[in-house]
């Protein structure tokens, strides 16, 4: 019997998810004088930037040390070890906070980390299966419903998906990249209930 006809609990964190902090984000707003921070050293105003992860796309808001320049999509470390670039990360923020450069940034940072981990997402069109009875991880993908979603599960069967164009080619989705960062932006507004790429809180 295919396990794909069955139902499991199905998160995208079951298969991918290493460790829970991000090492690296990157740039999608610079802001030179900051926001307003609140915190143990008192009242701060200091240049941020607001980044979204490479790992699990987490929003993030990070002080730069000063004198420090960045480029919009620049690659910055955010992780525990010295950071060249970043004084501290001011913490995590909601899709409704960011500026509206960061929101026009965003999916096009997204569509090119989803590039960049391609093998990762690939994995995902081969692995995932139903969360409950009646709905598969893969419909949760925005424009994928049963007709499309058999087609994917029946084309894996016979072979295991190798690449985007691989995908494109055998299961008739127009642009992987695309739904997949679609589906990312959803789960980072807000939209949905289930999380199957970004991190959950």
């Amino acid at each position: 019997m295919n396990e794909d006809r069955g139902t499991s609990k199905f998160t995208e964190h079951d298969i991918y998810a290493k460790r829970m902090y991000e090492e690296y984000a990157y740039v999608l707003d610079y802001l030179p004088t900051g926001r307003d921070v609140h915190d143990r050293y008192g009242h701060v105003v200091a240049p941020t930037v607001q980044t979204v992860g490479e790992s699990y796309f987490t929003l993030l808001e990070l002080e730069l040390k000063p004198g420090t320049s960045v480029a919009m999509h620049e690659r910055l470390y955010v992780g525990r070890d010295r950071r060249e670039k970043v004084a501290r990360v001011l913490g995590r923020i909601t899709y409704e906070e960011l500026t509206a450069t960061a929101k026009v940034e965003l999916p096009v940072m997204l569509e090119e980390l989803v590039k960049r981990h391609e093998s990762r997402f690939v994995e995902f069109f081969n692995r995932s299966q139903p969360i409950t009875p009646r709905m598969h991880a893969l419909e949760l993908l925005p424009g994928i419903g049963k007709k499309s979603m058999w087609q994917i599960v029946e084309a894996r069967e016979k072979k295991p998906f190798q690449s985007f164009s691989d995908i494109q080619a055998r299961a008739g989705i127009s642009d992987p990249v695309k739904t997949i960062t679609k589906r990312i932006i959803e789960e980072l507004s807000g939209e949905s209930k289930y999380r199957l790429f970004i991190r959950v809180a």
